[in-house]
């Protein structure tokens, strides 16, 4: 029986290692392209969800104004009619006449107030054109950001009380841009924490994800490759803490915040995602000059 001399074993063995590492290196690149193409499939449908929320908010300046000029009209026909029965009223009644008078006040400072911030809104010269959203809308929101790919956990503190509707609207398009930069960074799977905090006179909004920490696992890096990449120290932390972020999406959040006293503050969590906090001491009573409620006695 013929046997395999030493030259054709050692060729053989050979052979089969320069096989096993030619399929090696195929699989590797195969491995690589499935990464790749998978990276571009979730770049692609992040665009394509944050479209869709840029399609279901174009126009939203002029919308705005709109809704605004709609609220200012109301105000006005009340504050006219109210001013027909205080002059009825004060011919019998001076009292109920100083009570209207009073009330024509109030109303006078929230449509000055709202009027402000049509100007406001003027000067930036922005369009978006759909039925006007409120924090009811929210579910909807939330439902459309849900089959986005965001992992969406909302969680709420105090007393709920009914926003002027300015506010609301505000409220409402400060939620929608966060969620919607969640999604453009963080992608698929991204978690979103969402929580309102209620006082008497005010509502503070956070919005923190970890669409940092999302992408970087995504990539599917090894885990001392994804390990480095999350890793930060004091550093990262400190500079976190003095950071100024900005950008077109955060100048119109903070503008819409100033118009009702408030502030707002962004900044990137290492290592994690990024982090949204919206404060608004007292938009309960805020009519674009004070927030002080001018019913108390």
């Amino acid at each position: 029986m013929p046997t395999l001399t030493e030259p054709v074993l050692a060729g053989a063995v050979g052979a089969l290692v320069l096989i096993v590492l030619v399929l090696l290196v195929l699989w590797r690149r195969a491995a690589g392209r499935a990464r790749a193409l998978a990276r571009r499939i979730g770049r692609a449908e992040g665009r394509t969800a944050h479209l869709e929320v840029s399609t279901a908010d174009q126009g939203g300046r002029l919308r705005i104004i709109r809704e605004l000029h709609d609220v200012a009209v109301h105000r006005v026909s009340a504050m006219i009619a109210q001013a027909d029965g205080a002059r009825y009223a004060g011919a019998t009644d001076p009292t109920a006449a100083v009570r209207a008078a009073q009330t024509i006040a109030d109303t006078g400072r929230t449509t000055l107030a709202d009027l402000r911030r049509v100007m406001t809104l003027v000067r930036e010269s922005e369009a978006e054109a759909s039925p006007q959203p409120t924090l009811r809308s929210t579910r909807d929101l939330l439902r459309l950001m849900r089959d986005a790919g965001l992992q969406v956990v909302v969680e709420e503190t105090g007393d709920p009380w009914a926003l002027e509707a300015g506010a609301e609207l505000a409220v409402y398009r400060i939620l929608q841009e966060a969620m919607s930069n969640s999604l453009k960074h963080g992608g698929d799977g991204t978690t979103v924490r969402v929580l309102f905090t209620w006082t008497g006179t005010g509502l503070a909004l956070r919005v923190e994800d970890d669409g940092f920490r999302t992408a970087v696992l995504r990539r599917g890096l090894d885990p001392d490759e994804t390990a480095a990449e999350l890793a930060y120290g004091v550093e990262e932390d400190l500079r976190s803490l003095v950071q100024h972020v900005s950008g077109p999406g955060l100048q119109e959040m903070r503008a819409r915040v100033e118009l009702f006293g408030g502030s707002l503050v962004a900044a990137e969590t290492p290592g994690v995602g990024f982090a949204l906090s919206v404060s608004l001491p007292a938009v309960r009573f805020h009519n674009g000059v004070h927030g002080v409620d001018l019913g108390a006695r």
